[in-house]
């Protein structure tokens, strides 16, 4: 007995195609979804001024409230390309029109006998052209609608990511640090931190989580809620990040990473004891303008749950500048395809150390990557902190 042949090439196409599409699904795409799109693009105006119009003139108005609402979402350059298409359609339509006669509106009954009201009359085929451009139309509106409310709850997840960042430059006897963030896209995978403790320390931190965008967003969420957890308990460096280790690789996805350099400074002695989680090495401008890389630590978060971290010390004396950063800023690249480098920041940091405070110096290197990657977008977030020791008021009396 021979086996049955499997489906033709043609059914096994119409099988993937329609696949997990059920009649709730189109139903649902032509009432709530085209309703919900509708009210996304008019709310905030009053349709309800058409409510006494006849049918047909309150058709128009609809359509044309949608239609300004729809194109003003648009940036400029899309909405002249869709006007555009418009006017090409229109055209087009017009060119089929072949005058005004009896538009059949029912079967051919015999004898010839016909059903019409007077219309206009199109080519043969042109009706099939409107209601695939009317289909087409309105899976646009659909699509951008919810990709603007998508990018709405994006801008609020901006927002509450912004707000759980210091702001601003923090300054303190013996020490002052600022920091800078900039995601490549709406929201970014990178954070720092600047935590004064109760004993006149400061904890600074700068995290980096692989990857852009939302999920990335998430990861940092979650790596400064431990990290700020884990800071009130008082636990030095090397022990703080391996117990933070051990909590990304728990509730982090397993092809997820996080860099982290963590480091607790203390603004009378200038000591600086730090862990640097697999992060790109911090840059500390000595007196003398030489650059010291301090890259003492151990692997990145969330790789092995047994990851054991190594502590480093370096002592800040007045006037040095440390330079934590996200390799956004050194990756970056310009149209040719060359980094920043760290050798190029290095360069601004000496130029710039002295001149100003710590945000201008910010604004400075940020300024140089913009300069070196010209039009290019940014492929990576950009973030920055920096750590300046100046001289306790008291120890200059003495």
């Amino acid at each position: 007995m021979k086996p049955r042949p499997g489906p033709s090439r043609a059914r096994a196409f119409f099988d993937v195609f329609t696949k997990d599409l059920t009649a709730d699904d189109l139903q649902r795409l032509f009432t709530r979804e085209t309703r919900e799109a509708y009210e996304f693009f008019t709310r905030g105006t009053d349709a309800k001024a058409f409510a006494n119009l006849p049918w047909h003139l309150r058709l128009f108005e609809h359509t044309r409230l949608l239609f300004f609402a729809f194109t003003l979402k648009l940036t400029p350059a899309r909405r002249m390309v869709y006007t555009i298409a418009l006017l090409l359609a229109f055209i087009g339509v017009a060119n089929l029109f072949r005058g005004i006669g009896l538009v059949r509106i029912g079967p051919a009954l015999p004898f010839g006998i016909e059903f019409g009201v007077p219309g206009p009359l199109f080519s043969q085929g042109t009706w099939s052209l409107f209601i695939a451009f009317a289909l087409m139309n309105l899976l646009v509106l659909l699509e951008v609608a919810d990709r603007l409310s998508l990018k709405n709850d994006l801008e609020i997840a901006r927002d509450i990511q912004q707000a759980m960042v210091p702001k601003g430059l923090y300054k303190a006897p013996g020490v002052e640090t600022f920091g800078f963030s900039r995601p490549a896209n709406t929201v970014g995978g990178d954070v720092y931190d600047i935590l004064p403790l109760d004993d006149g320390r400061v904890v600074v931190a700068v995290g980096d989580v692989a990857g852009k965008g939302s999920p990335a967003a998430l990861l940092m969420a979650l790596l400064l809620a431990i990290l700020r957890t884990l800071v009130d308990e008082r636990l030095e460096p090397a022990d703080l990040v391996t117990r933070l280790n051990l909590q990304v690789t728990r509730h982090a996805p397993a092809n997820r990473f996080i860099t982290l350099w963590f480091g607790i400074y203390d603004p009378v002695s200038g000591c600086l004891t730090y862990v640097s989680a697999g992060h790109m090495p911090p840059l500390l401008v000595r007196h003398d303008g030489s650059t010291e890389r301090l890259s003492e630590g151990g692997i990145a978060l969330g790789m092995f749950d047994h990851a054991r971290y190594t502590t480093g010390r370096v002592t800040i004396q007045p006037d040095e500048l440390l330079a934590i950063y996200s390799d956004g800023i050194t990756e970056a690249e310009n149209p040719r395809g060359v980094p920043f480098d760290e050798a190029g920041l290095a360069e601004i940091l000496r130029t710039h150390r002295l001149d100003g405070t710590l945000s201008s110096i910010g604004a400075a290197v940020v300024q140089a990557v913009e300069q070196h990657t010209g039009d290019k977008r940014l492929a990576d977030d950009l973030t920055i902190l920096l750590l300046r020791r100046s001289l306790i008021p008291s120890a200059v009396a003495v």
